[in-house]
């Protein structure tokens, strides 16, 4: 059995497998000599979980205690194992790049593609240069999870059978895939498998799938105390992420680590938490982190080189030899890596062979995102930013002190603002090389606006706090996409002249249910009905519906139902100007796209509704809904098991608690994967106070009381207090063990 519901005999057959166990751990990873050395590793492993405590409270979030950090980051990675290793390990398979050695052949590319930027030997040097209390952390983190399978003989892991203490220089912010995401694997699978060209735009461009995708994105907020009813500042965390991509925790040391919230499966340091003076809050930056440089490759004999301005340089070829596995068994594949000194060559553009830039750091990086959850008031938190290798994020900040505070990006390169970074450009022109990067006080960035609160929902940051935003002229066009999307809309519209806040009326304005989108969209459908001479009878009660429809989504509401669906048909089968955000594609549907589109497009949701359902008045709850069947990465739905309706939308649609579906399920219902995961509202004063809530569960494992218990208070907005000083810790206390010792 898998899990904290272990046998009673479970220290017995601990015992029995002891030896056997450290002994294939050390085989597994080549990496001990002899039976005396994993004798080593075992007293080793123990000793450290002896200076460990976990406590698990009602909800099963664990509180790992230890006098060093290092010990801290043992407990951590050991309770996220035992809540859901199998996330832990995927996560590391990705991102050190094995995944073909568990999916096939055609996950070789997105291996190449880790490797290209970082190989084992590299990583492995990254670590040994690493500061010396960094590498104790790294080893900490190899021996949390070395020790979870020491002592959980039942647990298989798909691949990784030992862990090394290099592996988080692959992994070193917390991200949904980080930078390396944005690179294409199918444009590296083209220049390596079709003669060096680039494929057609319907090749690489990712197509809209059968289902209208949810956006990803999240919100944070933060009011300062003149606002709040507590006079104390405030701060709302409220990642979107696929469901289940993170586990909640709260992990303390005598070194002044007390850091609580959202932790990606894996990592050893708290992503998006508070402690008890300072908040943070992650949001995707739009701000242009990475650049794309046509090298100009000429062969001279035998030797390939490339131009750089007036001189010719050679391009850096090494190996990369790659394992896949196929109908049981492991092949190998060779491929050339090209580098220049602007990156790896990862494409052809225009004929030319292209390489990638982005910030690369790992030991920088992940020292940041260490670092960043011991800060203890604004000046520290500032001075950490000044490390600018939190590339992919934007950061709104609140504190104990008062403070609020937004940053938008970190890591910035400095450009030559006569060429246009947002295509690939001319890399034999040494002017279009990065010129270092932009201090933090030159990024865009806001403290204390005199409006009291601050917002960033992946919007532009020029709205972020109304009148007192930044201001779009005084930076270069490269930092930011002057955008604006629904969530930035709904939030700015419920944030304006309100006061009196308190975590409850924060969590109530977080899961506020207008949606703006269709107050763009569905008044021109109705109007595009009674505008008809000739009205078709099958759509005049559901376009009545509409008409009276006050645009906030409940369980309830059919009218929600009908508005999801023709928003989501009519981005997928109308057509609207090239160029246009998602929320101008809105706008353009409901005031400026052809009548009889609009109808015909409608007509289509009324008959499938129909057709799934035998009526189209289906209410949202009853179509839109929530279930968990078992651990999977993936999740697999089916309509005739148990499942819970939920209210919330899309945040598409302006929904700031998003929620959002997958619609290749083969079901006629949709069951929600992504959108609000971990949420927690903070407030700093005196003695810090916090609520939080986890999508599902803190587990894993489907046997676990802790694998769904949070289902229904997600679907109900009903948040869980946060014990989070020692005293609260020990009254909401459920167990108390040592790693190896739970029983």
């Amino acid at each position: 059995m898998v899990g904290p519901n272990r046998p009673q005999n479970y220290s017995i057959m601990y015992n029995v497998h002891k030896f056997i166990l450290a002994a294939l751990i050390c085989v597994g990873a080549n990496s001990c000599k002899s039976e005396t050395k994993s004798f080593s590793n075992d007293q080793k492993w123990e000793s450290r979980a002896e200076k460990v405590s976990i406590i698990r409270d009602e909800f099963g979030v664990p509180h790992i205690y230890a006098k060093t950090d290092a010990d801290a980051v043992f407990g951590l990675l050991y309770a996220q194992c035992e809540d859901d290793f199998n996330r832990v390990e995927q996560n590391y398979i990705w991102a050190i790049g094995r995944l073909a050695e568990v999916e096939g052949e055609e996950a070789l590319y997105s291996d190449l593609r880790a490797k290209m930027f970082m190989t084992e030997e590299e990583a492995k040097e990254n670590y040994e240069k690493s500061p010396d209390w960094l590498k104790k952390l790294c080893d900490a983190f190899a021996d949390g999870i070395n020790y979870y399978l020491y002592t959980h003989p039942d647990v298989k892991p798909k691949l990784l059978t030992h862990f090394e203490p290099w592996m988080p220089m692959y992994f070193s912010e917390g991200s949904i895939g980080g930078d390396i995401e944005r690179i294409s694997i199918a444009k590296i699978k083209a220049f390596y498998e079709s003669g060096m060209e680039i494929p057609t735009t319907s090749d690489t461009v990712r197509q809209p799938a059968a289902h209208f995708e949810e956006p990803q994105g999240s919100n944070g907020i933060a009011i300062s105390g003149k606002l709040t009813r507590s006079g104390n500042a405030m701060l709302l965390i409220n990642p979107h992420t696929s469901f289940f991509f993170r586990g909640e925790v709260h992990v303390v040391s005598e070194e002044g680590l007390n850091a609580y919230g959202a932790v990606t499966w894996g990592q050893f340091f708290v992503y998006q938490g508070f402690n008890e003076h300072t908040g943070w809050m992650h949001t995707s930056t739009y701000t242009d982190v990475m650049d794309e440089f046509k090298e100009s490759i000429v062969e001279v004999g035998d030797q390939l080189l490339y131009q750089y301005g007036e001189e010719l340089r050679p391009v850096v070829i090494s190996e990369i030899i790659l394992k896949y596995i196929e109908a049981g068994r492991l092949k190998e594949r060779s491929f050339p890596i090209y580098r220049t000194h602007h990156g790896p060559i990862t494409h052809m553009e225009d004929g030319q062979w292209t390489a990638s830039a982005m910030m690369w750091e790992p030991v920088k990086a992940l020292e940041q995102s260490f670092v960043r959850t011991k800060k203890s008031d604004y000046k520290g938190f500032r001075e950490m930013m000044d490390m600018r290798t939190n590339s992919s994020n934007n950061t709104v900040y609140a504190d104990s002190g008062g403070n609020i505070a937004y940053f938008h990006g970190n890591f910035i390169p400095k450009r030559n603002e006569g060429f246009d970074y947002s295509k690939p450009v001319d890399g034999s022109d040494p002017k279009t090389d990065w010129q270092g990067l932009h201090s933090v006080d030159e990024n865009i960035m806001l403290l204390n606006p005199e409006n009291g609160w601050l917002q960033n929902c992946n919007s532009t940051p020029f709205t972020a706090a109304l009148e007192f935003s930044p201001k779009k002229e005084n930076y270069p066009d490269y930092m930011s996409i002057d955008q604006e999307n629904f969530r930035g809309v709904h939030a700015i519209r419920l944030l304006t002249d309100s006061k009196g806040y308190t975590l409850d009326g924060l969590i109530k304005m977080a899961h506020d249910p207008y949606l703006p989108a269709f107050e763009a969209l569905i008044p021109g459908l109705v109007k595009a009905y009674y505008g008809q001479d000739a009205r078709d009878p099958k759509l005049g009660d559901a376009i009545a519906t509409l008409e009276k429809w006050d645009f906030k989504t409940s369980k309830e509401s059919v009218a929600m139902t009908l508005a999801h669906y023709y928003g989501t048909a009519i981005s997928k089968m109308a057509k609207s100007p090239p160029g246009l955000s998602d929320m101008e594609k809105m706008i353009y549907f409901g005031t400026e796209s052809p009548m009889g589109e609009r109808l015909q497009v409608f007509g289509t949701v009324v008959d499938q509704l129909t057709s799934d359902f035998g009526l189209w008045k289906v209410p949202w709850g009853e179509e839109n809904r929530y279930q968990r069947l078992n651990g999977d990465i993936i999740q697999a739905f089916d309509d005739n098991k148990p499942s819970i309706p939920i209210g919330f939308a899309s945040g598409r649609w302006g929904a700031l608690a998003a929620y959002g579906a997958r619609y290749d399920n083969g079901t006629k219902k949709i069951y929600g994967t992504r959108g609000n995961s971990f949420v927690a509202v903070v407030e700093f004063g005196e003695k810090l106070k916090a609520k939080s809530m986890l999508a599902g569960g803190q587990s894993g494992h489907p046997e676990s009381p802790h694998f769904n218990d949070q289902a229904q208070r997600y679907a109900d907005a009903e948040f869980k207090d946060v014990a989070f000083y020692r005293e609260d810790v020990l009254k909401s206390a459920k167990e108390t063990y040592q790693p190896g010792q739970r029983q």
